[in-house]
Order: C-alpha cells, then structure tokens, then sequence
C-alpha cells in the first residue's frame, strides 16, 4: 500500500496512508492549521506558535505505536489498530478557536469540543472519506473521544487517559515551540510497558519512574506555560472579549458542523475587530480587549491565592462560572471599576495527569506481573512518594484587572478573600 511520509520536529518522520491523507487534505482537518496549540501563550513564549494540526499528526504517530504494543501481545487485532490511528488524528478535529479558550465559552451552552469533534467526523467530507474507506464513522467520531463503547474498552485509553497519546504529544511538542525545557517524557519506555489489567491500559510498575517524570512533567508546564500568569492575562481577555460580543456577532450560534468550520483563530479576531464603531458598551469592551490582545496590552494580575484540592467545597464552588462571575463582579463594584474588565481566573485543567476530573479523582493505573504473567493492577499513590502529594496539590486562583485599578481591585478582593498565600 502507498504510504506518505511527514517530518516532525518531534517524531521525526510520521508515515501517513492514502486514507489519512484524504483525512489532512479536507478542509474541516485543515482548519486545525489556523487553531493554535496553545492559544496565546506565543505571547509570552514567542515559540509556541504551533497548532492543532501538529499535534494531531503527533497523536495519530504515537497512537499507533501504542497500538503496535498491543497488536503484539495480542489485544487488538490490525483492524482496531488502523482504526486506532485515524481516532488519534481525529481526536481534536472539534476544537474550536483558541483551543481550550473558546470550550471556556462553550461551557455555558453544555457543549465542548467533543461533542464537536463527533459531529464533524459525522457530518462532514471526514465522514464520507472514513466511508469510503470502510470505517463506521460514528464509530470513529466515539473513539477519537475515547468513548467508544465496545469489547476491548481500553483502547478507548489510547485516545483519552492519563498517559494517553494525546499527552505524550503535547508534553514533548509544547515543551520543544516554548522553548522549556520541562516536557520530555520517555516516550519509548513508557510504551514498551503497557499493558492491560481490568479492561484498562495501565503501565508495569517497573516503568514507575518514567510516570513520576510524566507527572513532574506536567506539574511542571502548568506552572510555567499552562497557567502562567500573563499567558492566562491575554487568555482570560480574550474568553471575556468572546463573551461580551456573542449576542451582536453570533459566535456560538453555529447549528451545523459546516458553521463551526467557519470558526478559527483568524476570524473570530476579525469579527471581534469589527465592532470598533458598535454602539453597545459591551460590543465595544470586547473590541477594547482585543486590541489589547493583539499589541499586547495586557490585563495584570491584582491578587492571588492557592485553592487546595483536598477542600473540594472551595475548588467546586471556584469551578462554577457563574459564581466566579458573581464574586468578581462584587469585587469590582466594591474597587468602583467596570466589572467587564475584572475577571476571576480559575484553572480548568488540573496541574497534574493525575484525575479524570477534579470532582472525581482516579488512580493512575500501573500493574504487576508475575512470575506466571498473571497481572494484578496496583497503585501509583502507594508505589510512588509523589503520589500522596500531587492528589492534593492546589489550584490557582487570580482576580485580573485592568493595570491603574490593580490597587483597589486588589483591596476589594482581600477584604472578600484575605490576604494572597
């Protein structure tokens, strides 16, 4: 069979078949090469002007070689193995722009970008190239979620876990466009030890230390890419900005996938630079903060505390965007400044790969083999001396304001909070 071959900064080069490559050439995959990795974090760290697209070819490279692990100790045949790699490119097909920005505006009309993601696989030209290629495209469009429900559910860990191929991508790759040196995880090893136990894709325990260095790894790019400072200054700007100018511009009035492809970087920028002359007040903050956005003006942090995990009452009530709006905007009334320009920025992402989510905390699942090859699944946070501390490790909670309101934003929140931890 024909095959193509892509050079990867990262992966060196990523061969590609005739079916995926009529996946990259249709418009809804290109797209993702105007959607960027990490939305504005170039503005802090010039580099990191990567996109999804990469990533995607990242993903589908080491979904499969997380399948090829499988194919030869006999769990997966070839069949789920190609299906395995279209899953993994088509993993962040819904993304909208901005990556994880706009699922911050998404998130008020109960939607995301998974949701997205199975509607485009099955409403668009990337469902008639799976069909005619033989693939069930809704099955696809579950898998590349990792929600396919089937007999062998791990590999649906393939596509979404804790050390899925989707982060064994972005770790490496957002490390190398930044320019830190923090994302290395090694990649070969952490492979060559997976296996099955209990219907779920775990690591041997041998390999223990190479999970540590993956958790340090992301423990380490949410503190200095992830959830920097300023790169949250211009993200939060823009989710506000998004925000103000949906009712005049229609942003998320979408009612097809062919509409959402229209949404990228490129043009929610212009539309939102078009409301220069508006004569709403809301239209025109949100043209404000753009403009700071693009010269890179930015909003700056007036307070900051640490959320603890382990107080779930204090993280979920932070996670609820309408009572971080409610409390900001007291804070901004009690400063006497315009409340559309102070903002309470709580990290969606947990620090570390170490939950499936921050209400339910989960395992990182490894396994021990023994002498007769039977597995018997065992604990990171009893194995490993990082685990007792990273399952309680914190959340950051920023108030932003505009820079001459810092000193009476920042009063009007510690008389709300208390003085910054």
């Amino acid at each position: 069979m024909q095959s193509w071959e892509i050079k990867d900064p990262i992966h060196g080069y990523i061969e590609v078949t005739p079916t995926e490559r009529a996946i990259i050439d249709t418009p809804q995959f290109q797209r993702l090469r105007r959607v960027k990795q990490l939305s504005a974090a170039h503005l802090t760290y010039p580099g990191a002007e990567h996109t999804r697209f990469q990533h995607s070819l990242g993903v589908m490279h080491i979904s499969s070689e997380i399948a090829r692990r499988l194919l030869d100790v006999e769990l997966i045949d070839q069949e789920d193995a190609n299906k395995i790699r279209v899953a993994g490119l088509l993993h962040d097909i819904g993304h909208g722009p901005f990556s994880h920005l706009f699922e911050e505006v998404l998130e008020k009309m109960n939607m995301d970008h998974e949701q997205m993601s199975t509607r485009i696989v099955r409403e668009t030209e990337v469902g008639d190239v799976l069909k005619a290629a033989g693939y069930d495209a809704e099955e696809v469009g579950e898998l590349s979620i990792g929600h396919l429900d089937c007999d062998k559910p791990y590999i649906n860990n393939i596509i979404a876990g804790q050390f899925s191929a989707d982060v064994l991508d972005y770790l490496p790759r957002d490390s190398y466009f930044s320019g830190v040196e923090y994302g290395k995880v090694d990649f070969d090893r952490l492979v060559r030890s997976i296996g099955v136990v209990d219907n779920t894709l775990a690591v041997k325990d041998t390999a223990l230390y190479v999970l540590e260095s993956m958790v340090i790894a992301r423990y380490m790019m949410f503190k200095a890419v992830y959830f920097h400072r300023s790169v949250r200054a211009a993200e939060v700007m823009l989710v506000r900005a998004m925000e103000l100018a949906d009712e005049e511009l229609g942003i998320t009035s979408f009612q097809t996938a062919d509409d959402y492809h229209q949404l990228d970087d490129n043009t929610v920028i212009n539309m939102l630079c078009s409301l220069k002359d508006s004569p709403k007040s809301e239209s025109q903050t949100a043209y404000d903060l753009t403009q700071g956005f693009l010269n890179r003006k930015l909003l700056k942090c007036a307070y900051e505390t640490v959320v603890h995990r382990r107080d779930r009452f204090a993280v979920n009530v932070m996670l609820m965007a309408n009572i971080r709006e409610d409390l900001a905007r007291d804070i901004a009334d009690e400063a006497g400044v315009d409340n559309n320009t102070v903002i309470m920025d709580v990290s969606t992402a947990p620090s570390v790969p170490y939950a499936a989510s921050k209400q339910q905390p989960q395992d990182i699942p490894l396994y021990h083999e023994a002498g007769d090859r039977q597995k018997t699944r065992v604990s990171f946070s009893e194995m490993s001396p990082l685990g007792g501390t990273l399952i309680g490790y914190l959340d950051i909670m920023r108030v932003y304001a505009k820079p001459d309101a810092l000193e009476s934003v920042r009063k009007a929140t510690e008389n709300k909070f208390g003085k910054e931890q």
